[in-house]
């Protein structure tokens, strides 16, 4: 709770960009409770659709306009911290020079380093831009403190999907409102929702075709494989704090490296990222890349596998920079990481490169990853999650919010104000925005 409690220390604080749906909203109450003033920017239509309260503004400018906008905001409306969620959106990096060059604190959300039932919270930045990375000192010598059990959160797969529809609907409906915003992915309504029915699609397929698989590997190739563990194919982690432009040069360096180096007698099992199930299929390739190593049979790839049975029954686990990479310490493993990554340190991780990892065996400093693990539970964890419960922001001055029910509200204001502004200009548009607001 220390990253929780840190916001409070301050006076005046601005919400940037922050998950889709309504967490920075219950962000905002909490920081009313508390008594702390806030303000919020929306940059796009489902920043809008979500977070309407009084002191929002609406940035509608061009990105190149975005650091100096910013920098006589923050200073007329004396703001003396940012928050946001993920520090590689273009946005947030300028916000974050804008906030060192001012004087400002800037704070991240991020998923959770530990899950589940956590989320992150740092100051400065997360991953690869964490203090964690450029100070391992400050845990190195943190002395570790009771393995307190979180309680559980309950994120709804359902939720998310209508959430992220919505969003993407918003953004899609008002994009004359907001002309110069560029999303890191697509703003096409249809297309978001046909990679959600995809996915869904998909993981009823997979428990039929897989499921003898993943019980092949369970229980007859214990301790004889390497497990990788593969990202979301537009991951900002990928793309800001690794070597590789495509998750497939991570992919194809893996298999090449295995084949060369690895044991013959172990395998190679490729798990497929949860969340990017609806937009990559590797099999063809894997299966390709496998082929010209000469290792097809000793290669697989597999979807919905339970991720602890596959972490503990594996020789070890090779990943980018992902925080499975922590699970994977957490059971004792050992790990390499072929990204940056806070906890890449040594004692931690392999570092003698990944052609060697495959036959030298090291020993995890069990009492190094204590320290850490709970260095991380006290400053930068919190019991909470972006689409489920957050236990962390209870307060005797806060009601319950329907969270789904206010999501189906939110999208049918959308389909009426898209009803409303079809064919209109931006004026009548924005009154109709206006009054949306007014009703909450």
């Amino acid at each position: 709770m220390l990253a929780a409690q840190s916001l409070l220390k301050h006076r005046r604080l601005l919400l940037l960009q922050g998950p889709m749906g309504h967490f920075f909203n219950q962000l905002a109450d909490w920081l009313d409770a508390h008594g702390i003033e806030n303000r919020k920017v929306n940059f796009n239509g489902g920043d809008w659709l979500f977070h309407r309260r009084p002191g929002t503004v609406h940035y509608r400018g061009r990105m190149s306009s975005f650091s100096r906008w910013l920098r006589l905001y923050l200073r007329r409306e004396n703001i003396d911290a940012m928050v946001c969620f993920g520090d590689c959106r273009r946005l947030h990096r300028v916000a974050a020079l804008v906030g060192k060059e001012l004087g400002c604190a800037f704070y991240v959300f991020e998923e959770g380093y530990l899950r589940p039932d956590y989320i992150t919270l740092e100051k400065g930045g997360v991953n690869a831009f964490s203090a964690l990375a450029f100070n391992p000192e400050r845990y190195l010598q943190h002395e570790p403190i009771a393995n307190e059990r979180p309680l559980p959160t309950r994120p709804s797969f359902k939720y998310m999907a209508i959430t992220a529809i919505s969003y993407y609907s918003a953004g899609w409906a008002l994009g004359r409102f907001f002309p110069h915003y560029r999303h890191h992915k697509s703003f096409s309504p249809l297309l978001e929702c046909g990679y959600w029915l995809r996915a869904g699609l998909r993981k009823q397929l997979y428990r039929v075709t897989e499921w003898q698989l993943i019980r092949h590997i369970n229980q007859h190739m214990h301790r004889n494989y390497f497990l990788v563990a593969l990202q979301v194919f537009n991951d900002s982690q990928i793309r800001q704090h690794s070597p590789y432009l495509d998750v497939r040069d991570f992919i194809a360096e893996v298999i090449h490296s295995f084949a060369r180096y690895a044991p013959e007698e172990q395998q190679l099992v490729f798990k497929h990222h949860p969340m990017d199930r609806g937009h990559r299929n590797y099999r063809r390739f894997i299966e390709e890349q496998a082929i010209q190593a000469g290792i097809a049979s000793r290669v697989y790839y597999v979807h919905d596998a339970h991720l602890p049975t596959l972490l503990k029954g594996s020789s070890g686990v090779v990943t980018i920079n992902s925080t499975v990479g922590l699970s994977a310490l957490h059971h004792g493993r050992p790990l390499m990481t072929m990204g940056r990554a806070f906890y890449d340190i040594d004692g931690l991780t392999f570092q003698h490169g990944l052609d060697r990892f495959w036959n030298e065996p090291y020993i995890i400093d069990n009492s190094l990853y204590g320290r850490l693990r709970s260095y991380m539970i006290k400053h930068t964890q919190l019991n909470g999650a972006f689409f489920g419960q957050s236990h962390w922001m209870r307060h005797p001055k806060l009601a319950p919010r329907n969270q789904r029910w206010h999501t189906m509200l939110r999208f049918s204001q959308l389909t009426a104000l898209t009803l409303l502004v079809d064919g209109a200009g931006t004026e009548l548009m924005e009154t109709c925005m206006e009054w949306f607001a007014v009703i909450g």
